[in-house]
């Protein structure tokens, strides 16, 4: 099979939703537009896999969380693509791609045609057997990326109902699956080597109340430490995990969440890249013209920072997208759109207690307000100040509008003359500017 489209989108997550409902609303024609997914299901909101997907009761399932409504918008369903003219290719992975010939080849055989092409791959879990770690195998031994891991882990959930569940890694996946499985009633354990959890964003402050408020949960937290092999029953599930220090843990389901790689292997060679990721413009069109690239795979410069960086994170899927589509409807026509001027947002939600952050983590950090894990109503955040002024802002248990001022603080970049005054206005500061 041989097909032609205008515009082609390879990839269906999230930043593919985006893309075809800004195509949609620039007007796109019946037949231009494809979206070509390994997955079998339209882009769907992907942070609901870790959060209302897991859920005891009344948990998330599609069609609930297509995109765009995790954002506030409309509900993408597979019908609304055949209203527009927009072809879903499911179910299809891309083996191939020849920017030259502007030809994608599938695992199948089947090659299609674009005369655009926007790159949304997005990223692949690392996984443990990928190091050669003993026994790394075993079944219940889980990873979260898509939809078709999250049923596994919900069969695994009930086949090991009540057991025991040990957490590989103390990052965004470890932090919110923690929850999720001792909302389960799992007895669980989270194990990762750093000094605390969350480092590439949380201090030793903002790490000291998730870690006290995950035990006073019930949650066991081993640190400094990693899993270095596991041991299985006849049937092949996982039975027991064993760290570098030394102990063995039991499990009956375990979940490992140490980072993912930006899904770049087709391009290689054929476009420049750089840390780690496609280079873009402000535009997030490639070295190869009419070739785009958004979300987890594209290294565009981040205008406030003066600098190139590489963003996984879903809101910065959503706002490349609909930036590239623009960019490349206004240069059909002649016209011009406003370069790309991303503020870094971050956020999580977890039993119930839910954080924000935005901007940069690097200078000095002011820790304020009540970080104590056994507050009954913990609210308080942090400062980052490099060169006397503010350029990030970690809040928890801010209201909407609170929010909202430290989203500004971070844009604005406002001075800061006395550290200290700023400890002890708290969010005082960030709601005056």
């Amino acid at each position: 099979m041989a097909k032609h489209f205008k515009y082609v989108i390879l990839g269906g997550g999230v930043a593919a939703g985006y893309a075809a409902r800004e195509f949609a609303k620039q007007g796109v024609n019946p037949g231009e537009l494809a979206i070509i997914s390994k997955e079998p299901v339209a882009p769907y909101e992907r942070p609901a896999l870790s959060k209302g997907y897991l859920f005891p009761q009344n948990a998330a399932r599609l069609p609930g969380f297509h995109t765009c409504v995790g954002s506030g918008g409309e509900r993408l369903l597979p019908e609304w693509y055949s209203e527009k003219g927009i072809e879903l290719v499911l179910s299809t992975e891309i083996v191939k791609a020849d920017l030259a010939s502007k030809t994608l080849t599938s695992a199948a055989g089947d090659t299609f045609t674009y005369e655009t092409l926007l790159i949304a791959t997005g990223s692949s879990v690392i996984k443990l057997t990928d190091f050669g770690v003993q026994g790394a195998e075993s079944n219940n031994i889980l990873y979260l990326r898509d939809i078709a891991d999250a049923d596994k882990l919900v069969a695994a959930m009930q086949a090991k109902k009540d057991g025991k569940a040990v957490i590989v890694g103390g990052g965004y996946i470890g932090l919110e699956l923690s929850a999720a499985l001792k909302i389960n009633n799992f007895d669980v354990t989270m194990v990762y080597p750093e000094p605390w959890c969350m480092p590439r964003l949380f201090t030793a402050g903002i790490a000291h109340f998730y870690e006290g408020y995950y035990t006073n949960k019930g949650i066991k937290i081993l640190k400094g430490t990693v899993a270095v092999g596991f041991d299985a029953d006849a049937n092949g599930d996982v039975t027991k995990v064993k760290l570098k220090n030394g102990s063995v843990l039991d499990a009956d389901i375990v979940i490992v969440g140490v980072g993912g790689r930006p899904l770049t292997g087709l391009f290689k060679r054929q476009v420049d890249e750089e840390k780690g990721g496609l280079k873009t413009d402000a535009f997030f069109e490639t070295s190869v013209a009419g070739v785009y690239a958004i979300g987890d795979v594209a290294t565009f410069p981040l205008k406030l920072y003066n600098e190139q960086r590489r963003v996984e994170h879903v809101d910065h899927a959503r706002k490349s997208a609909e930036q590239a589509v623009r960019a490349i409807k206004a240069k059909e026509s002649g016209e011009s759109v406003a370069e790309y001027d991303y503020l870094p947002y971050f956020y999580s939600r977890s039993f119930d207690v839910a954080w924000q952050f935005y901007g940069d983590n690097v200078g000095d950090d002011v820790l304020f307000g009540d970080n104590d894990p056994a507050s009954a109503k913990p609210k308080f955040g942090s400062y980052w100040v490099k060169d006397g002024k503010v350029v990030g802002v970690f809040l928890e248990g801010g209201s909407a509008e609170e929010n909202q001022a430290i989203a500004k603080v971070a844009r604005v970049q406002p001075p800061v003359a006395d550290v200290q005054a700023l400890k002890e206005q708290g969010i005082e500061f960030a709601a005056k500017i």
